[in-house]
């Protein structure tokens, strides 16, 4: 008996479908690398610092002055200056003194102070917002052991009070594009079974009208 042949060509429907497809798998693939590269080496260098317990040193205001940018409307910046806080704490970590920072960002942006403003128009008000703080440290704080952050090797001489990671990035960073990259092979696996199939029934359709 002569072998029945079936076309085997994919509608535009099924084309479409492989298509989109593999661009999620592509955009799965390309989101991972770009996301271990701009979110999650940050993360894991934030995540490396040891939780600690912190007491202040010694919390003063020096004379150098830095400067900060302000915003006064959509069109309108300008620059004013605040006074630098340090804020020294004894890290339980390496009982070594260590110049404390609200977060890594903080820390990158200016390492001699300890706070950085909310920026205003005026310098007064910066002061007043840094003395402000300085008396927060003073008064309400103290003596009292506080949670800090370590990070001996690469800032040794650091603490940072928060962290801006935590373990969920990591979550996110890989979860989101294996997801996408499984749906696609998820449409593709499935495209391609239900066209085999629909061959197959057609193959068995013609035998029998044989």
């Amino acid at each position: 008996m002569a072998k029945i042949r079936v076309a085997y060509e994919y509608t535009e429907a099924e084309d479409k479908s492989i298509r989109l497809g593999l661009f999620l798998i592509v955009s799965g693939i390309v989101s991972l690398f770009i996301l271990g590269f701009c979110w999650l080496n940050p993360a894991l260098q934030d995540l490396q610092g040891k939780a600690a317990n912190c007491t202040v040193l010694s919390v003063q205001q020096i004379s150098e002055r830095f400067e900060c940018t302000f915003t006064c409307g959509a069109d309108c910046k300008g620059t004013s200056l605040y006074p630098c806080l340090q804020i020294y704490v004894n890290n339980s970590q390496s009982h070594s003194r260590a110049l404390l920072h609200q977060d890594e960002h903080q820390l990158l942006a200016n390492p001699k102070c300890s706070y950085i403003p909310p920026c205003e128009r005026e310098n007064q008000k910066n002061s007043e917002i840094v003395s402000h703080w300085q008396e927060y440290w003073k008064e309400e704080i103290g003596s009292q052991p506080f949670t800090c952050y370590f990070n001996q090797h690469l800032r040794p001489d650091d603490v940072v009070l928060r962290r801006i990671h935590d373990e969920t990035v990591l979550l996110h960073c890989f979860l989101w594009p294996v997801v996408t990259f499984l749906v696609g092979v998820l449409i593709v696996l499935l495209t391609i079974c239900a066209k085999s199939l629909a061959v197959k029934a057609e193959a068995m359709k013609k035998r029998k009208h044989l």
